[in-house]
Parts: C-alpha cells; sequence; structure tokens
C-alpha cells in the first residue's frame, strides 16, 4: 500500500503585472496621503515579489474604463461579495482547467480517476467547482469527490494527506486534486495595516496533482510518506479569513512568522520521528512562501540557507503567494530539479488560519 503523486500541473490567468504597477494601482486610487503613498511603495518593494497575476484586467485600465472597480473618483462603491462570487465562477472553472491540462494533457482517460478533491477558500458556488469539473472534464458520474473550503493557504497538503488516506486504503484508487484561488477578487477599501499587508502579497493561480495507490515501473513518482500538523490556538487571530459584505476580509498581521518560528521545531521532528529520520537525512524543501519572513524565520530555526530554498523564493518572486496552490507551484519545481534521481527525500510545510502548520514528507521514485 501506498500513494503516490505522478502529476503536478500549474496555470495562472493571462493577465500578469509588476508589483510596481499594482502598487501604482493602490496609490492612484486607494491611498491619497503621499507619506503614505510612499510607505505602500517601499512595502511592495520589500515583499521579494516581481509579478503576480489576476483574473481581472483593471489593474491595466484607467479610471473610466474600469469593468471590476467602481469609475468614479471617489472609489466609494466597491464590488459587492455577490458581484465578486460571480466573477469567482465565471473564472475559476477554466483556470482550473488550464492546471489540469498542464498535469495531463488534453488525452488522458479522465473515466480512470475513483476520487475528485476540489481546494478553493476565494469562492464558492453550489453545485460547485467540483460539478463544474466533472461536466467540463466528463469525469464519472459516480466518481467521490470532496471539496476543501476555506482552510487557506495549507489546504492544498490536507488534500494531499486526504487522497493518502484513501490510497492507502484502496490501492486501485486515483485521485485528482484540483486547488484553485482568486485572491486578486477581495481586495479592501479600507487600508488597515492588515489589508495592505494582504495586498501586497496575494495572487491568483491553480495547480492540479494525481496521486495514485500504485504507479507504474520506471515511472517517475513522489511517494506520500507521511504528514503531520500542529494548531497553535494562539495565533487565531492573526490569520483569520471571513465573509464581508464587499468580498472576503483577511486578518495577516506581522506576528504570523514569529508564531511559526515558535512551531515549526516541534513539526519538524513529529514528522521525521515517523519515518525514523533526522534534518541530515533531507535532500530539498518544498516550503509555502506565505511571505520573505517567514522563509526567513523557518530557515532560522532548522539552520538552512536561502539556497536550499530557493524554489519557495522563485516562485515568490514570480507568482506572489496565491493561497493554496502555491506550495504545489514550489514542490512541482523541487521535484523538476530531482528528476531521475531517486531515494531523494522531500520536505514540505505550509501554513494558514488557526494558526495552523501542516508538513509532508516526500521521497523520489
Amino acid at each position: 500500500m501506498g500513494a503516490y503523486i505522478t502529476a503536478i500541473g500549474t496555470a495562472n490567468p493571462a493577465n500578469r503585472y509588476s508589483q510596481e504597477d499594482l502598487a501604482q494601482f493602490m496609490c492612484d486610487h486607494l491611498i491619497t496621503d503621499p507619506a503614505e503613498q510612499k510607505k505602500v511603495k517601499v512595502l511592495y518593494r520589500a515583499t521579494g515579489i516581481q509579478h503576480r497575476y489576476s483574473v481581472l484586467d483593471d489593474y491595466k485600465k484607467s479610471l473610466g474604463t474600469f469593468s471590476f472597480y467602481p469609475n468614479d473618483k471617489t472609489f466609494n462603491s466597491f464590488p459587492s461579495t455577490q458581484k465578486r462570487m460571480n466573477v469567482y465562477r465565471q473564472e475559476a472553472l477554466p483556470l482550473a482547467i488550464s492546471a489540469v491540462t498542464d498535469c495531463l494533457g488534453n488525452n488522458h482517460p479522465f473515466s480512470e480517476f475513483t476520487h475528485l478533491i476540489t481546494v478553493s477558500c476565494t469562492g464558492m458556488y453550489a453545485p460547485g467547482l467540483d460539478v463544474d469539473l466533472i461536466k467540463a472534464l466528463n469525469l464519472s458520474s459516480d466518481i467521490r469527490r470532496n471539496s476543501l473550503n476555506f482552510m487557506g493557504c495549507y489546504a492544498a497538503m490536507n488534500a494531499i494527506s486526504m487522497s493518502k488516506e484513501i490510497c492507502d486504503n484502496n490501492p486501485n484508487a486515483k485521485v485528482l486534486v484540483v486547488s484553485v484561488e482568486l485572491c486578486s477578487l477581495h481586495l479592501q477599501r479600507e487600508q488597515t495595516e492588515d489589508n495592505l499587508l494582504a495586498h501586497s502579497l496575494f495572487a491568483d493561480g491553480a495547480a492540479a496533482i494525481v496521486v495514485s495507490g500504485q504507479h507504474q515501473q520506471n515511472e517517475q513518482a513522489l511517494e506520500v510518506l507521511n504528514s503531520a500538523s500542529q494548531l497553535f490556538i494562539s495565533g487565531q487571530n492573526d490569520m483569520a479569513w471571513q465573509i464581508g459584505n464587499f468580498g472576503f476580509e483577511m486578518a495577516l498581521t506581522s506576528y504570523v512568522p514569529k508564531i511559526i518560528e515558535g512551531g515549526i521545531n516541534q513539526l519538524t521532528t513529529e514528522l521525521l520521528a515517523k519515518n525514523n529520520l533526522s534534518l541530515s537525512d533531507i535532500d530539498s524543501y518544498a516550503i509555502h512562501p506565505g511571505g520573505k519572513k517567514i522563509l526567513e524565520a523557518i530557515e532560522n530555526q532548522l539552520t538552512i540557507t536561502k539556497a536550499q530554498n530557493h524554489a519557495a523564493y522563485e516562485v515568490l518572486k514570480n507568482h506572489g503567494n496565491m493561497s493554496s496552490p502555491t506550495v504545489l507551484f514550489v514542490l512541482k519545481q523541487v521535484w523538476s530539479q530531482l528528476k531521475d534521481q531517486p531515494n531523494k527525500k522531500i520536505l514540505s510545510f505550509a501554513f494558514g488560519p488557526g494558526l495552523t502548520l501542516e508538513s509532508l514528507l516526500f521521497k523520489t521514485i
């Protein structure tokens, strides 16, 4: 028995923006004080992000031509939650399909899948994305399906752990996991410290993976060895996500890196002990880039270098934080660098509301 990732695919929307352009949009429309504008531009530069993606094209338009944001100078009539969810319903499916296509191509026999797990915290409707994917991909109508909603950035890790449990109990299982997030739909008008930090980091993206109960001989795969998680209730107010009248409202304080720094060693020790391993046995890292300070906190505690953590920085630089699919972007990059290298151990982390720390251990096949 076992669980094996046999393919990973990723996708981003067509609209790609520089971090400088996004900062300028904020200064042009939401922040009028020159001193505050200067702080925002410094904040955006400090993230380590160069480009982010969005399903919205308003960020390259001028006032009077916006299709999503208000076209009045006061920017008062901000999009309602209903309007944002309408855009989510329109845009989430094609982005998800792009990730599945990158994962499997167009001609894969999708009827082989026994389970479908969809992951998202930036939109919801019913019948939902899972049903739309079944129709679009011609998946079996009796496929077992689960939706992991509102779990935040660590949810894809939870989906992999769920897939492992499925495959451990059914070696004939074949699970399709699809994670899609449209974070850019939830820009808030009120420029609180939490909102400014969130606006400087988050972006849109999707990822798809296949987890099977078995793999073909000589087929490259990632064996899912074990998982571990820790919940730090003391940080429940430092990272949170709730539904407001004008989109989803995020709480994201500057204390999050400290909380992660305080718990990462315990989590790592617990996970490695399940396989009688030590940190010296780890060959590569796939860490969710929740932000530059989070990456630095983990490096400090585990005494790993930026070079060992380079994939996380690359994804952060080129994509920003896309919430749940982000760690799969990192894992894809790490795995691509270990092709034809069996028995390499990969340690992976992701973090989210709760405050929740999730970890997974993989081995290349």
